[in-house]
């Protein structure tokens, strides 16, 4: 028990100080505070254009000079996963740790003209270590396939962004659980009205982004992709969907 005034003060600016993210206490924690990570994606992510793909580009260069992105990053690793409480917390706190994972890859590695040039062909980028989650190394592979597209929500695929042009565009925000399936909608339908890299329609054929043919399986729950495209996008019912848009691996790094 405190018993004294001065223990008191102590006590509650310890409390004050104890981010939600941070602190370890059996209270009822529910997501990370992404007050840090969503001042820096407004600060650092801005519409952009290069080699005729409009994009929202990321200013790494910035980044590289800033200790703010370490700063999110420890707190995303000592966030405490058993206090994600229901499966849109677990899709939210998992599609913005992939990002910033991702983001941090890149700040590290800058300058850098692809991602890919971080992996090779016996070795990819994607099973790199990127960081640790609940105290266990993991990959962006383990994030993307073991856990996110096992919660079954296609719509990831527009959430998470591998730095790349033809990437769905990084969001200027955090994902949160109580605006995950606004933000989800949002992030669907914005990359499929962008004609460069999400898709464009000539003549009877519809031509959609190669995400589209590589998690192909992803949509079947939702009747396939043409319907899934048919919930953001009015095409004629003859139309022929064909994922084949030419994808951009270049880095989306802001000019």
């Amino acid at each position: 028990m405190i018993r004294n005034g001065k223990n008191t003060i102590g006590f509650m600016r310890a409390a004050l100080t104890c981010s939600i993210a941070l602190c370890s206490l059996s209270v009822a924690a529910i997501e990370p505070d992404w007050y840090s990570y969503d001042e820096l994606l407004q600060q650092s992510v801005a519409p952009a254009r290069a080699r005729d793909i409009d994009f929202n580009g990321v200013d790494y260069a910035a980044l590289r000079q800033s200790g703010k992105l370490q700063a999110i990053i420890r707190q995303l690793e000592s966030y405490p996963l058993d206090k994600l409480a229901n499966s849109s917390e677990r899709l939210a706190f998992y599609i913005n740790a992939y990002n910033i994972f991702t983001i941090n890859l890149i700040v590290q590695n800058y300058p850098v003209e692809s991602i890919r040039d971080l992996g090779s062909w016996w070795s990819p980028v994607w099973e790199t270590t990127v960081g640790s989650l609940g105290g266990e190394p993991v990959t962006l592979d383990q994030i993307e396939h073991d856990i996110l597209r096992n919660m079954g929500e296609p719509r990831i695929h527009f959430a998470i962004v591998c730095a790349s042009l033809s990437c769905p565009d990084i969001r200027a925000e955090a994902y949160r659980a109580n605006e995950l399936d606004v933000q989800l909608n949002d992030q669907a339908r914005a990359f499929l009205a962008n004609e460069q890299k999400g898709l464009r329609l000539e003549g009877e054929t519809a031509r959609v982004s190669k995400i589209f043919s590589w998690f192909e399986e992803d949509f079947e729950s939702l009747g396939g992709v043409a319907k899934f495209i048919a919930q953001y996008q009015d095409l004629p019912d003859t139309v022929k969907v064909r994922a084949n848009l030419n994808y951009d691996w270049q880095l989306n790094d802001k000019p």
